[in-house]
């Protein structure tokens, strides 16, 4: 039954009323993708379509965000 959903949804034209999309990302390094920490490389974007609600998922083998690199160096004080 899931695997019927699926090849429905990615098989369907994009004006369908239940539509999957997948698109592959290479690298995304714009902007606004490195303001909302959402830079990312080798990954994929899912658009899920029903009806009216729309569901966008992101995946990325490579985060290019600040928070998933740590530091080996203490933080720095002032004083």
């Amino acid at each position: 039954m899931v695997a019927a959903l699926i090849s429905v949804g990615i098989t369907a034209p994009e004006d369908a009323a239940f539509t999957i999309g997948i698109r592959p990302v290479f690298l995304r390094m714009d902007a606004a993708a490195i303001a909302e920490s959402r830079a990312r490389a080798l990954g994929l974007d899912v658009d899920i379509k029903v009806w009216t609600m729309h569901l966008h998922l992101a995946w990325s083998a490579i985060s290019l965000n600040d928070e998933s690199v740590t530091s080996t160096k203490p933080p720095c004080t002032l004083l």
